[in-house]
């Protein structure tokens, strides 16, 4: 595995079977994690059709990571658009669950290993993952949407070296 790439499911707090099918991991709105159908190695060939498809142009080598939420969100709107904004024990577990994985799979917590949707379609306006908002805001912390990526991997480092 290459990398990690973290979304919103734009849905509930709970993971449907649609979810299940896209993301490799998916966590609610207690913190829990679920599965979902196809293991991250499943995604180190997609040419087969039996893999995760999270990230239009990156699934080959990449791990989904879904924060269960954002229904209806709209950057033009605010959260008051979405029922479902994402809670502070979500991602708190999405912070220890990249780092759990970043140990499992031996991959540093770099912005080109661990990103957002969202960085990913900046970094690659080619594909299909480009104007991708998740993750551009975690509700539960004050920061600009610039630094999303940033403090995620942040979070995720203290994780890491504190597991």
């Amino acid at each position: 595995m290459k990398r990690i790439i973290l979304h919103w499911t734009a849905g509930s707090y709970k993971p449907n079977e649609t979810d299940k099918q896209h993301y490799h991991y998916l966590i609610d709105d207690t913190g829990k994690v679920h599965n979902g159908i196809h293991r991250p190695e499943d995604n180190l060939n997609c040419n087969d059709g039996n893999y995760a498809a999270h990230t239009g142009g990156g699934n080959t080598g990449s791990i989904g990571v879904a924060v269960c939420g954002m229904y209806n969100y709209s950057p033009a709107k605010g959260l008051s658009s979405t029922p479902y904004p994402l809670k502070k024990v979500q991602c708190e577990r999405m912070f220890k669950l990249v780092a759990e994985l970043c140990q499992k799979y031996d991959l540093p917590i770099t912005p080109d290993t661990v990103m957002t949707h969202y960085e990913f379609g900046k970094k690659h306006p080619e594909t299909t993952s480009a104007g991708k908002i998740d993750i551009t805001i975690l509700p539960a912390y004050t920061i600009s949407s610039d630094n999303t990526g940033n403090f995620i991997r942040q979070k995720a480092q203290w994780y890491y070296y504190n597991l």
